[in-house]
This record gives structure tokens, C-alpha cells and sequence, in this order.
């Protein structure tokens, strides 16, 4: 296989800048009986002393005074073309040590770690360094599955069963940390049934996230930590964002995961294994991720627009999965897209509405579920009007 030898241009830095995206959402097939159109954000807040401003601000502290009275301890970033119109941060990093949650207090995000997986696939594929269209065993020729592709990988149509929910029947350590290596030797030595025949239908599972990480250290020779700090994370900037490794710690800017009673959860066997989950980030570095997709920094026009296409057409609706993103798709060809999260105590939201350049980031670390339900109540603050009926929480990831 070949090693990458090119370096990613560095991107600008541009949280202070207003920048616009020119480009159409690609329309999504037909559906009967489909929700009508959400609303357009249709307000700029560049003036952050108008009175219309005040009032959306004080509206959304007292959205989130209520929440953290129901338990919510994270942080929250909303932006708007470029803008950050709204930043908050209740709570702990470390509760222990009293350590207040801050800007550059790195959050587990969990399973939104799979946009920054797939798109470092999709940027590999882009610059043929693989197809997504190969077998895995191309690549990997000890796996296992003959007939499982890249792309259904990506899009969680590979049948291949969950790592978390078998490897306790091969492994009684639960507790000391595998990593993915490991984990690829144990699908080619107990070969796990797949749970339905390859492309005939979709089943998230975190195991296709795990083995596309290995897939990207075969073929570029390289870490998957230092392949997206080297290619994705230091170009943007995005200086409090890593992959975490068991074995080193958390450095010590970095937030510690709780359970709904403040008990800390303790590392588990799974916590090596990356891709799937296992990168840290903030508010602030997700929304230069956010704003890198509007510009193709990473990806051109083509690339992400095939990212965001819905793969999945078994079910009639506006539900649908991508390559690494879940979304809403609408008849009119308005799209929501997005990915949510939940690993131990860390629940996340990445909501991003790319028509409008709209975008909300829930961070938390205590677990709590009433997190999945913050995208639809800001966006109601922030646009005055109700989003589609069939604009629901996505659940834990």
C-alpha cells in the first residue's frame, strides 16, 4: 500500500469571520406523506446589541437554567454562518477536583467521532488511495467477511455484528483495554455470523467504524491518531482535539466521564478501540469542523455531496444514513445532517442544517438522555417557529 506523503494546506481560521455557502442541498427521492419544510434561519446576528438578539440570548439561558436544574453538565456552542451567536459552559470538567468545564476542556464525543472516520475515508478515497467500492479484504486480508465492501461500512448495510455485544463471549477480561488490531484478530479467528446477507439492509454497528479506522492505518502506514491529528486536526486548528489512548490518559485539560450520580465510569476493554468512538473534541473545534465541509477544505464539491447522500431505502421516510452521517431528508430537498452520541457518561449532538449554514453542538459529560432533545428546542428558540413533524431526536447514537 501506498504512504501518504502530501500534507493537507492549512485552513483559516475563521470564527470571527461571516462566511456564506453558495451551494444547494442535493434533493432527496420523493416520499407520500412526508412533513412539510422546516423553517429557514432567517436572522443575522452580527449586531449582538439589538433587542431582537437580547431576547433570543435570554430565551436560551433560561432554556439551559432549566436544564441544568434537570442535570445537564456540558457545554454548547450555536452558530450561524460563520458566527458563533451562542456559547455557554455549565459545569464540570473534573467534579473532583472542582474543575469548572472551559473553552479548551476536551469532551469524549463519542459517536460523533465517526464523521471525522468517514471523512478521512471518503479524503482517501477521493485521492485514490483506496475505493470504497473494494472488498475489505482487499486491504485487510485476514478479514474475515468475503462479500462486505468499503462503502458498506460506511453506511452500516454490512451486517457485521456489533463488537460490543459479542466480544464478552470470547474475552472474560472486560476490563483491560483491546485495541483495534486485537480486535480484527478475534472477527478473523471466531468469524461472528453476520446478522443479514451483505447490502440488503442498514444496522448501525460500531464494529464497521472500528475495522475503517484499521483500514486507514493499512493503507496510509500511519497511525489512525497520527493520521488525523497530521491530516485533519492540526490543519484546522483544532488544538484541543485528539484520539484518546487508555495506556497515556487524559491530558489534563481534558474532561473526566460520569455517570447521572456523578460516579466516574472506569475504563473498559472497549475504550482502546477507536474510530468508532474515542476522539475528543470541544464546541469550538467541532464548529471549525462544521465550517471546513462549507468550504472543501478536506473534500471537494462531489466527494461531500456523495457523503451526504442517503443510503438506506428500505423504510419509507425522511430518516436515512449517509457515509458517516445520519439525516433528515426532505421531498423538497431540504436536508438535516448530523450524528449524535453516547459512550459512558458522554452524550453528544452535532446538528447541522447545511441549507442555512446552521449549526448546533451539544457536549455533555454526566449522562444525560434529555441532551438528544436540545437540537429541536434551540432550534425553535433561536428560528421562533417549529421544525418539521418528522424532525425527532435520533436516540443515543
Amino acid at each position: 500500500m501506498r504512504k501518504i506523503s502530501t500534507r493537507v494546506t492549512a485552513i483559516i481560521i475563521f470564527l470571527s469571520a461571516c462566511m456564506f455557502f453558495n451551494g444547494d442541498a442535493v434533493a432527496c427521492p420523493k416520499y407520500t406523506g412526508e412533513p412539510k419544510k422546516f423553517g429557514s434561519i432567517n436572522i443575522r446576528f452580527e449586531d449582538t446589541t439589538t433587542v431582537e438578539y437580547q431576547l433570543m440570548k435570554y430565551k436560551l439561558d433560561s432554556f439551559y437554567r432549566s436544564q441544568v436544574a434537570r442535570g445537564f453538565n456540558g457545554s454548547v456552542l450555536i452558530g450561524y454562518q460563520g458566527h458563533i451567536i451562542y456559547e455557554r459552559y455549565y459545569g464540570y470538567a473534573d467534579k473532583g477536583a472542582g474543575r469548572k468545564l472551559t473553552p479548551d476542556a476536551s469532551v469524549q464525543l463519542a459517536s460523533t467521532s465517526k464523521t471525522f472516520t468517514a471523512t478521512a475515508i471518503m479524503y482517501l478515497h477521493q485521492h485514490k488511495y483506496l475505493n470504497i467500492d473494494h472488498k475489505v479484504k482487499d486491504y485487510l486480508p485476514n478479514f474475515p467477511y468475503a462479500n462486505v465492501t468499503i462503502k458498506m461500512l460506511l453506511n452500516h448495510r454490512s451486517g457485521i455484528p456489533d463488537y460490543l455485544k459479542w466480544y464478552a463471549r470470547y474475552r472474560k477480561n472486560t476490563m483491560t483495554p483491546i485495541y483495534n488490531d486485537e480486535l480484527l484478530t478475534l472477527f478473523a479467528q471466531y468469524k461472528p455470523a453476520l446478522e443479514f446477507t451483505p447490502d440488503t439492509r442498514f444496522k448501525y454497528s460500531n464494529s464497521n467504524y472500528a475495522i475503517l479506522a484499521r483500514l486507514i492505518e493499512e493503507v496510509t502506514e500511519m497511525t489512525y491518531k497520527d493520521f488525523m491529528h497530521q491530516y485533519f486536526f492540526e490543519p484546522m486548528g483544532m488544538k484541543n482535539t485528539f484520539v484518546y489512548d487508555p495506556t497515556e490518559g487524559l491530558p489534563g485539560k481534558a474532561t473526566k466521564s460520569y455517570k447521572y450520580d456523578w460516579t466516574e465510569y472506569p475504563v473498559v476493554f472497549s475504550d482502546g478501540v477507536y474510530g468508532d468512538k474515542g476522539i475528543y473534541s470541544t464546541v469550538r473545534d467541532m464548529y471549525r469542523w462544521d465550517q471546513s465541509f462549507y468550504f472543501y477544505e478536506f473534500l471537494d464539491s462531489n466527494t461531500t455531496e456523495y457523503a451526504y447522500g442517503p443510503c438506506s431505502f428500505e423504510r419509507p421516510g425522511v430518516k436515512n444514513y449517509g457515509l458517516g452521517w445520519r439525516m433528515y431528508c426532505y421531498p423538497d430537498g431540504d436536508k438535516v445532517v448530523f450524528h449524535n452520541g453516547w459512550w459512558h457518561g458522554n452524550n453528544t449532538v452535532f446538528l447541522r442544517f447545511i441549507k442555512d449554514n446552521f449549526t448546533i453542538i451539544v457536549l455533555g459529560n454526566k449522562y444525560n438522555k434529555g441532551i438528544y432533545n436540545h437540537g429541536p428546542a434551540l432550534y425553535r428558540i433561536i428560528n421562533n417557529s417549529p421544525l418539521s413533524a418528522g424532525f425527532e431526536d435520533e436516540g443515543y447514537e
